[in-house]
């Protein structure tokens, strides 16, 4: 005999947990499944350890999707402030870092006991190491059949995620889910992940490992200005994880690194103080110094900074400051924090996440071609979409 619940939650994240907090507060009878062996994996590990919960500045333009229109309601109605009242409410101390990005002083396992305490407050139900066999439409809902037997429910949210880290247990179960009741689901892609390199430019790079500078990278019309590192891979950072998302294959990105510096006017100006200096000298007085060096050496400069032309410094200052790059690749979902693209949002209802052609079926969370920037964007649309669903059950 099947178990009935109100609402069935397919997915114990973010969205899940935020979701069946708010239906159970609403007085429905909720079941959260989930095939993980703990909840909230990817919030345990956000934020090294320290989950980075939320973004005081989100909004929908820190958002990639096929409408960019699509998150504006969700968003307003449960904000940043909202979800920090639920974070102090609890006693979880915080500290906002750059860029309006807040995290837990202590742990990230706080704001999975919170989301679990508030889940027991409303009997959630929740159910760990439970596999989803089938899922079909019946004539008042859904009916599940599950690893711990059949399951009827009024109303199915899949929170299930994207792609990314699938060692976590990431799977593709919401685009099929999806697909199986006619939604379209966009190109899905690795999104906030580490860019790779040719095997001859990464060979020319190796030095460079480890090393990481204050850089904006741009791409097209879009820039962001936070740190850029060189790995054994390519290229990492928060600056290159936020343009990952743009970037796509065959394209090129350009680094500025140190932008509040005009590198030509600093090198010409030493030049007139003391002509005699090495040009790797005055720039490792800003650079790290194996990247001093590795600009003048691929410049072929063996002389000293008054042999130097102002066409010759400008030449120099422009490797450092417009340096094209065209990355081979990216580290894939294997390193991804998100996965961007998903359930095409033209058949959901912005306000409920409802399918708008399947009575009764949302999503919410990442599954959804809703993509945030780094740094707490893609926490706070977990957040919001849960709610506002939890709200429309």
């Amino acid at each position: 005999m099947a178990r009935k619940f109100d609402v069935v939650v397919l997915g114990a994240g973010a969205a899940g947990m935020m979701c069946a907090i708010r239906a159970g507060g609403r007085g429905r009878s909720v079941l959260v499944l989930d095939h993980a062996k703990a909840p909230g994996e990817k919030i345990r590990i956000s934020g090294g350890g320290r989950c980075n919960f939320t973004n005081i500045h989100a909004t929908a333009k820190n958002y990639l999707s096929g409408n960019p229109h699509f998150a504006k309601s969700a968003l307003a109605r449960y904000t940043p402030r909202d979800f920090l009242d639920l974070v102090e409410a609890h006693g979880i101390a915080w500290h906002e870092k750059t860029l309006g990005q807040l995290f837990c002083d202590s742990s990230a396992k706080d704001i999975i006991r919170m989301l679990l305490a508030e889940m027991r407050k409303v009997k959630a139900e929740l159910e760990l190491q439970a596999e989803i066999t089938s899922v079909e439409k019946t004539l008042d809902g859904f009916r599940l059949a599950t690893s711990s037997g059949p399951v009827e429910t009024k109303a199915l949210v899949v929170a299930t995620g994207g792609k990314s880290i699938p060692k976590m247990g990431a799977t593709g179960l919401a685009y099929r889910i999806a697909e199986q009741f006619g939604l379209k689901v966009t190109e899905t892609r690795p999104a906030l992940v580490p860019l790779t390199l040719d095997p001859g430019l990464l060979e020319k790079l190796a030095p460079l490992s480890g090393i990481a500078v204050p850089a904006e990278v741009r791409h097209g019309k879009t820039a962001f200005r936070e740190a850029l590192l060189f790995t054994h891979r390519g290229l990492s950072g928060p600056s290159i994880l936020q343009i990952s998302s743009y970037w796509r294959e065959g394209d090129e990105i350009t680094l500025v690194i140190e932008p509040d510096m005009d590198m030509a006017a600093m090198l010409k100006a030493a030049r007139g103080q003391n002509g005699r200096q090495a040009p790797q000298t005055v720039l490792a007085e800003t650079l790290p110094k194996r990247l001093a060096q590795f600009f003048v050496e691929t410049r072929g400069i063996a002389s000293h900074l008054a042999d130097l032309s102002d066409k010759a410094i400008h030449a120099l200052a422009s490797s450092i400051q417009s340096w094209t790059i065209r990355p081979a690749g990216s580290e894939g979902y294997r390193t991804a924090e998100v996965t961007s693209g998903g359930i095409d949002t033209s058949g959901l209802d912005s306000r409920t996440m409802e399918a708008r052609a399947v009575p009764g079926l949302y999503f919410i969370g990442e599954c959804v071609d809703v993509t945030g920037w780094l740094g707490g964007y893609n926490f706070q649309w977990a957040w919001a979409s849960g709610h506002v669903c939890g709200e429309a059950l």
